[in-house]
C-alpha cells in the first residue's frame, strides 16, 4: 500500500488551475490522495502556483539550469508525475525523462524524436502525409517567393517552431511576403470552416485510447474559451494516423484541424503535452488524468473512448487575490 499522497508538479504552470483541479479529481476518483506542486519563473505572480500547495521559482526552459533546478525539487520532495504545460520545455523534458525516471519521477512526455517532429510545423506536416492523414498543402516562405505562379492566394503564413498563435499571418499575394524574417516561416493553403482540437490518449505501449474532438467555438490568445464535444468516426481515424506518424508519442495530447467545405478535414498542428482544452474532455468522460495517475501507481491504464457528445465549455475569468 502507498505511504502519503501523489505528488504532482506542473511546470510553467502559469494559470493552469483548471488543469490542475482535473488532476485532483482524477485521484479523488482513484481513492487517493495528491498533492500539487507547482513552478513559474515567477510563481507569486502564476495563479496556478498560488492554488498549488507548494510552490517555487525556477529559470527560463531555455536556460543550462533548468533541467538541474526541476531535477533537484523532484529528488528532495518525491514528485511522482511531472506534467510539463508548453512547448518550449518538451525538449529538454524529453531528453532528460530517463533522468528523471531513475530517481523516481515519471515525466509526462513523448520521445525526443517525437518532440523534434511537433515543434516543427514543416517536419509536422511531412511525417503526417507520409502516414496519410489529410493535411493542407505546405512550403516554406522561400519556396513560394521562388514559385509564386504556382501558389493559389490567399495563403496563411506562420512561424515554423510557432505556438498559441503566434506569428500567424495572411498572404494576399505574394508582394506580401517580406525579404527576410526573423525566423523560419511556412505557408499553408487558405482553410475556411470549422475548427476542431482532437485530445488523444496514447498508453504506454504506444496504443491510442481514447480521441476526443471539441469544436473551436471561440478562441482567445490561441486556447479554446468556448467549445463542445463532438463524435466522429473520421476523427478516430485520423487520431489513428497521428499517432503512427509519430516514434513514441506517449500519454495525453492533441491535434489541431479544420474541416474545409471543399476540401475535407485537414490536420495542421500538433501538440505533444495537455491541450488548454483538455479540461472539456475530462469533464466529458475522457479520464486522461486519472490514467496517467492510475499508471503511477501501477494500475492499468484508463483513459476512456467511452466520453459524453454535446458537453459544453464556457470558460469566463476569474482571480487569485493578495492581500
Amino acid at each position: 500500500m502507498r505511504n502519503g499522497p501523489l505528488r504532482i508538479l506542473f511546470t510553467s504552470a502559469g494559470r493552469r488551475v483548471e488543469l490542475a483541479q482535473c488532476f485532483r479529481a482524477a485521484a479523488a476518483r482513484l481513492d487517493t490522495s495528491c498533492e500539487i506542486h507547482a513552478c513559474d519563473l515567477d510563481p507569486e505572480l502564476s495563479p496556478a502556483c498560488r492554488t498549488a500547495d507548494a510552490r517555487f521559482a525556477v529559470p527560463r526552459c531555455t536556460a543550462p539550469g533548468y533541467i538541474d533546478t526541476l531535477h533537484e525539487y523532484c529528488v528532495t520532495q518525491s514528485i511522482d508525475l511531472l506534467v510539463p504545460t508548453i512547448d518550449p520545455e518538451l525538449p529538454p523534458l524529453a531528453e532528460a525523462r530517463d533522468r528523471f525516471a531513475q530517481t523516481g519521477t515519471l515525466v509526462h512526455v513523448s520521445s525526443a524524436e517525437t518532440i523534434d517532429i511537433v515543434r516543427d510545423k514543416l517536419k509536422t506536416i511531412e511525417a503526417l502525409a507520409k502516414s496519410g492523414a489529410p493535411v493542407p498543402r505546405t512550403a516554406t516562405a522561400e519556396e513560394v517567393r521562388r514559385s509564386p505562379g504556382d501558389w493559389p492566394f490567399a495563403a496563411f503564413i506562420k512561424p515554423s517552431a510557432g505556438s498559441a498563435s503566434r506569428g500567424i499571418g495572411i498572404l494576399q499575394g505574394p508582394e506580401d511576403i517580406r525579404a527576410e524574417y526573423d525566423e523560419p516561416m511556412i505557408v499553408q493553403e487558405f482553410l475556411r470552416g470549422p475548427e476542431y482540437t482532437v485530445n488523444i490518449y496514447v498508453d504506454r505501449n504506444g496504443k491510442l485510447l481514447s480521441a476526443v474532438p471539441h469544436i473551436r467555438l471561440s478562441v482567445r490568445a490561441g486556447e479554446v474559451e468556448k467549445g463542445r464535444t463532438e463524435r466522429n468516426s473520421a476523427f478516430w481515424e485520423i487520431a489513428e494516423r497521428v499517432v503512427a506518424a509519430l516514434p513514441g508519442p506517449r500519454g495525453a495530447m492533441c491535434f489541431q484541424l479544420i474541416v474545409d467545405p471543399a476540401k475535407g478535414p485537414r490536420v495542421f498542428e500538433i501538440n505533444a503535452r495537455f491541450g488548454g482544452g483538455y479540461p472539456l474532455a475530462d469533464h466529458a468522460g475522457a479520464r486522461f488524468a486519472e490514467s496517467l495517475l492510475a499508471g503511477v501507481l501501477g494500475q492499468p491504464e484508463c483513459a476512456s473512448n467511452d466520453w459524453r457528445e454535446g458537453v459544453t465549455m464556457l470558460r469566463y475569468d476569474a482571480a487569485v487575490f493578495d492581500g
